[in-house]
């Protein structure tokens, strides 16, 4: 399998990422307890065991604690810090008193959320730090200027973006000095606009596509890393109840598990592997929190699907054949 285009920047970076969206307990303001602290080491050790060693965060993520308990983590091994790559992402501000949920890419903000970010975790610096979603109101000189500060500081080593396009990529890497490594996407085998928006291209079966054109082959042209959040699929299609799930889903999902079968890994490997077999390098972020789902994710590196497979899948997941 080729080497990712992030190893350019981080050395031995591991093919997928464990998402750590799940860890610190529910959304609320709750305070972390010992049952937290377990679950993210247990967590941490089964994805370093599987080979991954590039773990994703968010400042937001279940309100803080996720960075939180992991950090605590880091407190109580310190020796973990530099057997791993940690990447979060600033830019969305919840509702309070000054305003409703917004996006914020202010210098102000982004260097207030890193030095939060830094604090949770227990850590001097950041490998990547990504800004969520786009925000109407940026100015790519600003944020130029607070990056550059945050390099130089030595508190954040990369910069990359989440959730953006083509337009949204090049208008703020004009203004920067540095290259965006990365950008985090929703794809999947059952969210698969990213695939569709070229299949379709022309077709008026592909007016209602939710992808804006280019994307991915930008990425590709510039090296900038593809990462796929929801890879799994909430587990669609290996292992979630299919009692009231559509003739797609309950087809693919049989689909899936007679691939395992004749691949000899698992159902999540199989729905992973068909992200791996794109050659755009996706890098799929994996959010369970349980421990042998996350072993049997990790076999998804040593399937390599054919083609014939990857189009069967493709075409299941959709419902119908292509155009």
């Amino acid at each position: 399998m080729q080497e990712t285009p992030l190893a350019k920047y981080l050395p031995n970076v591991s093919k997928l990422i464990f998402g750590c969206m799940g860890l610190g307990g529910e959304w609320n303001k709750d305070a972390i307890d010992q049952t937290h602290i377990k679950q993210a080491h247990n967590c941490i050790d089964s994805a370093l065991a599987g080979g991954i060693n590039f773990f994703d965060h968010a400042d937001i993520y279940t309100f803080g604690k996720a960075e939180q308990v992991f950090g605590t983590v880091l407190a109580q091994r310190p020796e973990l810090r530099e057997q791993l790559y940690i990447q979060s992402k600033c830019g969305i501000r919840f509702a309070d008193e000054h305003g409703p949920k917004r996006y914020d890419s202010s210098a102000q903000w982004i260097e207030h959320s890193v030095n939060g970010s830094l604090k949770r975790l227990n850590c001097d610096y950041l490998d990547v730090l990504m800004l969520h979603r786009p925000d109407p109101l940026m100015q790519p000189a600003e944020v130029a200027a607070v990056f550059s500060r945050l390099k130089q500081s030595g508190k954040v080593r990369h910069f990359a973006v989440s959730n953006m396009q083509q337009q949204h990529i090049q208008f703020l890497q004009n203004a920067l000095d540095m290259p965006i490594v990365a950008n985090q996407i929703e794809a999947s085998l059952q969210k698969s606009g990213w695939v569709d928006q070229g299949v379709y291209a022309g077709n008026s079966q592909g007016n209602t596509i939710n992808f804006t054109p280019g994307c991915i082959e930008y990425c590709r042209e510039q090296e900038i890393q593809i990462q796929s959040w929801g890879s799994l699929c909430q587990g669609v299609y290996s292992g979630k109840s299919i009692e009231n799930a559509s003739p797609a889903e309950r087809n693919t999902a049989l689909l899936v598990s007679k691939l395992a079968v004749l691949y000899n890994t698992s159902a999540e490997a199989i729905v992973l592997a068909w992200l791996l077999r794109h050659p755009a390098l996706i890098q799929p972020v994996i959010g369970t929190t349980n421990s042998q789902r996350i072993a049997n994710a990790c076999d998804a590196i040593n399937v390599q699907l054919s083609r014939e497979h990857w189009y069967a899948l493709y075409v299941s997941a959709k419902g119908y054949e292509l155009p």
